[in-house]
């Protein structure tokens, strides 16, 4: 079944002032969202995903990673980075995972971007208009909290219950003013090894 692209979405937010200061650097934050069929809908349980993930992933993984050059301009620009999906109605959370947590998708943009973080992610289900969460970390030191940020978008008209929404997400630049430190000092001070976080 070839993919079907409903339509493609293109967001540029730019916050310019924050806790009622100027923000020394414009954070701007970048969201490329495509509405495609569910490969998957009106099949029942399907046991065997991966022909329509190698099918539609690479597809989807190229054209919103070449959405979201074309509007940063670099892959080198790019600072933070994430990924989501949003399955409609009568779709599994499976669905939306599917074609977002494989290697075929994620590393059109890791590539594109150079990055070493993994990709942070959301997979949800709602109907048409509901929340579409894109989380953001630098994408090569996912220690870096000032780059932990988060797009929060909806689309009127989707996920239709037959559709899925799949989203990458960029910013130019991390939260104005960040004064939280990062995780490497809190490892410092709690005396714990960056290996094994938790202490365990």
């Amino acid at each position: 079944m070839a993919l079907v692209i409903r339509k493609t979405l293109l967001q540029v937010e730019t916050t310019l002032v924050e806790g009622g200061r100027t923000a020394p650097r414009p954070l701007v934050l970048y969201a490329a969202l495509a509405v495609v069929k569910n490969p998957w809908a009106g099949q029942g349980f399907v046991e065997d995903l991966k022909p329509a993930i190698h099918e539609a992933a690479p597809i989807l993984g190229k054209l919103l990673t070449d959405m979201i050059l074309g509007a940063v301009g670099s892959g080198a620009a790019v600072e933070g980075y994430g990924k989501a999906a949003l399955v409609g109605l009568d779709g599994e959370i499976e669905h939306a995972s599917a074609l977002i947590h494989t290697l075929r998708f994620g590393n059109h943009y890791r590539q594109a971007v150079g990055a070493k973080s993994y990709l942070a992610f959301t997979n949800t289900r709602g109907p048409a208009n509901a929340p579409l969460m894109i989380p953001l970390m630098d994408k090569a030191d996912e220690g870096r909290r000032s780059h932990y940020l988060t797009i929060q978008t909806a689309i009127p008209d989707a996920p239709a219950a037959d559709e899925i929404v799949v989203a990458l997400g960029a910013s130019v630049g991390g939260r104005p003013h960040h004064r939280i430190g990062d995780r490497y000092q809190d490892l410092k001070d709690l005396g714990n090894d960056l290996d094994n976080p938790a202490a365990v």
